[in-house]
């Protein structure tokens, strides 16, 4: 199917829930800058201009970065390695950032050809990349005392790229009220014997703590940053494994749209089937006719989406990256691909290489020709 085609009827017709072009058009004149070429469909209808550019942007770069950085055997050490919780806290006193580069990363991702970045705000570790007033473990009470979400923000809005936000929803190894392992089987908690102080059990835990966190920051996050292009959520394991309707998703989505009207939700393959996009990993099987828009996000390292030392030497290759970018559009889809920084917050030298070399090489010959090669 044709990207426009596909785009004009199906896709945009399930985004639902849209607001009036009347109070979007007084309320947010200003066009964000990656949604300049959809000025008149933005000043009409934000959320549809935002879906419609969403389908024609192709390839976005993801960032997993944090405290599982530092250690470099992979994002889930906490819950893998069994590391009690305030055993696992110490690490932000290791955590600098000191190379963490907004601007330089920024432009390779624009030397590669992507249009948008996606960054881990806070995984499923509880560690924030941003200065939050509800939690102290962040990266500004850390050595780095920064604001990488800020710093990020700004050198998106500066250079067109659109910005993404990830954030661990439901799978949470810090917050005390967190779905727990007694009602959730999703890997809601590392599985800790005995049990780990950090929690509340039994009668004292409560989801709802967890889910006013949870919309707190989120909020807080579209409060600091704008324009932001989507909340990208992740841990859809968690509420599937039990009733997800514990969760209030709806509710968080209404809140995110009202906030933001050009935001864009995903929820993995999609939890209410409300999502404007749907985002799986690696691969998709639809089953039929796409009813959203799609992306696929893949690794540049072969395992793992945080830093894995051990992978050092084995990143992917160019033309494993046109070929990743070939099977998502055949679907068609966007090819969101990770890069797991160093734990200094440099970007990997290997992927720095290699998403250059990628970017030269379709810069060159455009799309269609790397595309169909």
């Amino acid at each position: 199917m044709e990207r426009r085609s596909f785009l004009s009827t199906s896709a945009i017709a399930g985004a639902g829930l849209l607001l009036t072009s009347t109070s979007l058009g007084a309320a947010h004149p200003k066009v964000p800058n990656y949604l300049k070429g959809n000025k008149k469909l933005y000043r009409e209808n934000p959320r549809k201009a935002a879906i419609e550019w969403f389908g024609q942007a192709r390839y976005g770069m993801f960032l997993h970065y944090g405290l599982y950085s530092i250690v470099g055997r992979h994002e889930w050490l906490q819950q893998r390695e069994t590391i009690p919780v305030a055993e696992y806290a110490k690490l932000k006193e290791q955590f600098t950032a000191d190379k963490f580069n907004a601007d330089f990363i920024t432009d390779l991702a624009l030397e590669a050809g992507m249009k948008y970045i996606n960054i881990t705000t806070r995984h499923h570790d509880g560690f924030c990349l941003w200065d939050t007033k509800y939690s102290d473990f962040k990266s500004t009470n850390s050595p780095a005392k920064r604001d990488l979400v800020a710093e990020l923000s700004e050198q998106c809005n500066k250079k067109g790229l659109a910005l993404f936000l990830y954030y661990s929803h439901g799978r949470d190894w810090k917050h005390p009220h967190a779905p727990n392992n007694d009602a959730w089987k999703g890997f809601a908690r590392p599985n800790y014997k005995p049990n780990d102080p950090a929690y509340k059990y039994g009668k004292e835990h409560d989801l709802n703590i967890y889910l006013d966190f949870v919309t707190n920051q989120v909020t807080e996050l579209l409060d600091n940053y704008s324009p932001i292009a989507g909340i990208w959520l992740d841990g859809i394991a968690t509420p599937k494994s039990g009733d997800h309707k514990l969760f209030k998703c709806q509710e968080l989505y209404d809140t995110i749209h009202a906030k933001q009207p050009q935001v864009l939700v995903s929820y993995k393959q999609g939890l209410l089937g409300t999502e404007d996009f749907l985002a799986p990993e690696r691969s998709y099987t639809s089953g039929g006719t796409l009813a959203k828009p799609l992306e696929v996000c893949d690794h540049l390292q072969r395992k793992g989406w945080g830093y894995v030392s051990a992978e050092d030497g084995h990143h992917k290759s160019k033309e494993e990256v046109f070929e990743m970018l070939k099977k998502a559009a055949k679907y068609p889809a966007n090819l969101l691909l990770n890069t797991g920084p160093l734990p200094s917050g440099e970007i990997h030298p290997e992927d720095v290489k290699t998403l250059r070399a990628a970017g030269k090489e379709i810069n060159k010959k455009g799309w269609k020709a790397i595309l169909e090669s």
